[in-house]
């Protein structure tokens, strides 16, 4: 039996999941300062998206050493403020007939293995000083591709560790029989 039913957990910066949201949060807050108007909604709403993204990943760790569920459900928020990213460069290219890079093209190929190798956000911020918006767009969209999948095995193991250890009300009634049992009166 676990030593204790409340773990101490909510170590986010240690996650590459959260390392990767950062990255698109900070490619974010530099697109859309660089390449949309000034007063333009869309600017803070791809903020807010890529912001929440974050900070629900942030929210889910911590979360989780109570509630398997909040935890859960902050992981699928993040999924879901991500995909409302996503469209906004989608559309953000096709509106202005710029080129989303098809898996199979050579910069899109490039941009996966490089976006898979870095998970420091400065690494982004100083390397796309001088990119285009259609570059910088493209590799958001790898970006958040990639968080996508690590979102999903995220919470595949929130359930997995929801189905063995319980929920906190199970783990607590278990630890105090435990207790019971160790210390009787």
């Amino acid at each position: 039996m676990q030593s204790s039913f409340l773990p101490q957990r909510g170590h986010y910066k240690s996650l590459i999941v959260y390392q990767k949201a950062e990255c698109i949060y900070d490619v974010t807050y530099m697109f859309a300062h660089r390449f949309l108007s000034r007063g333009d909604r869309t600017v803070d709403q791809m903020i807010q998206a890529a912001r929440s993204g974050k900070q629900n990943i942030a929210e889910g760790c911590a979360a989780s050493s109570t509630s398997r569920e909040t935890e859960i459900k902050l992981y699928n928020v993040a999924k879901a403020s991500l995909q409302e990213l996503l469209a906004d460069y989608e559309d953000f290219l096709r509106v202005r007939s710029l080129c989303q890079w098809e898996l199979s093209d050579p910069r899109s190929i490039r941009t996966r293995k490089g976006c898979s190798e870095h998970c420091d956000s400065a690494f982004y911020r100083n390397s796309l000083q001088n990119s285009s918006e259609e570059t910088i767009a493209n590799i958001a969209i790898t970006l958040i591709h990639q968080v996508d999948i690590l979102l999903h095995r995220l919470i595949e193991r929130a359930k997995k560790n929801f189905l063995e250890e319980g929920g906190i009300r199970e783990q607590m009634t278990r630890h105090r029989l435990e207790y019971r049992k160790n210390n009787p009166k």
